[in-house]
């Protein structure tokens, strides 16, 4: 766990560049997400992007733009609506993607999961008290975790659910209409 970085949305906008282009031509929003994309919240040093694609895009145009940058599909990794991409080692070099460690999600800009992830970043943006709670919930969990990830991980997924699911909760009662319906799953594996 780091505290805040302003350097992240830089860092965010770069990668976004470099998708943009890979992208170009397909009506692909790139939003970031996660813990990053709220200045004043301490989160692992991860850039999460959604390429929100409209209906009009082809699933299969998608794995094709990113294929040369040496991206993969990895499947929804047990999330609906969430779809994976990974540069595993061995593919090629790149000055921008090499360095800034991120997470990589494709998601129907129309669906539930993107929806939330945009929904619950909003409100901890402009929620103090919240983001401060999310906060202090994300270091016990690391505490509890020690410097192991995939245990911080499952931990996130088991204790973070509820309060997201609250905040998407509030956030709508404060905007009129329904909770999207995803999963209820916190933003980053």
């Amino acid at each position: 766990m780091h505290a805040s970085n302003p350097h992240w949305a830089a860092d965010f906008q770069a990668l976004a560049r470099v998708l943009s282009s890979a992208l170009d031509g397909l009506e692909v929003a790139i939003a970031h997400v996660g813990s990053t994309a709220v200045p004043g919240l301490a989160a692992k040093p991860i850039i999460d992007l959604d390429l929100a694609y409209a209906p009009a895009v082809p699933w299969a145009a998608l794995p094709a733009a990113l294929t040369p940058l040496g991206y993969v599909h990895v499947g929804d990794q047990g999330l609906a609506g969430r779809e994976v991409f990974k540069r595993p080692g061995g593919g090629p070099p790149h000055p921008v993607l090499d360095r800034i460690v991120h997470h990589l999600y494709a998601c129907p800009a129309d669906g539930a999961e993107y929806q939330r992830h945009v929904q619950f970043r909003d409100f901890l943006r402009h929620d103090e008290p919240t983001r401060r709670r999310y906060e202090a919930l994300k270091r016990q969990l690391a505490a509890e975790a020690g410097q192991d990830a995939k245990r911080y991980a499952a931990l996130k997924q088991v204790r973070a659910r509820t309060f997201v699911a609250e905040v998407l909760e509030q956030a709508q009662r404060q905007r009129g209409g329904p909770a999207p319906r995803g999963t209820g799953q916190p933003l980053t594996p």
